[in-house]
């Protein structure tokens, strides 16, 4: 038998923190915006259309996250790089 130690490694630790099975930062942010337009209109029309608009948005953002729960953060990565890179030389290295 082995005589190394093994320690359990709890699924909460690997798994992404995912909110209505989306990234919670956009799900936050789209329920502040949809619900924002609610309570400002404060009508019949505009708070279908608030919940709507948010359902949507949920719909959106799960299919994302199933592709990728990171998605959103890779993205902002990927926008920071620049299209072209010159190279150049230090003639004291």
């Amino acid at each position: 038998m082995s005589d190394l130690n093994q320690n359990p490694i709890h699924k909460s630790l690997n798994r992404e923190s995912l909110l209505f099975g989306a990234e919670r930062e956009w799900v936050l942010i789209s329920g502040l915006i949809a619900f924002s337009e609610v309570f400002i209109s404060m009508s019949l029309v505009s708070a279908v259309l608030g919940i709507g608009l948010w359902s949507g948005a949920i719909m959106l953002l799960r299919q994302m996250a199933k592709a990728d729960p990171k998605m959103s953060k890779v993205y902002m990565r990927y926008i920071r790089y620049q299209t072209y890179y010159p190279a150049y030389s230090r003639p004291y290295r």
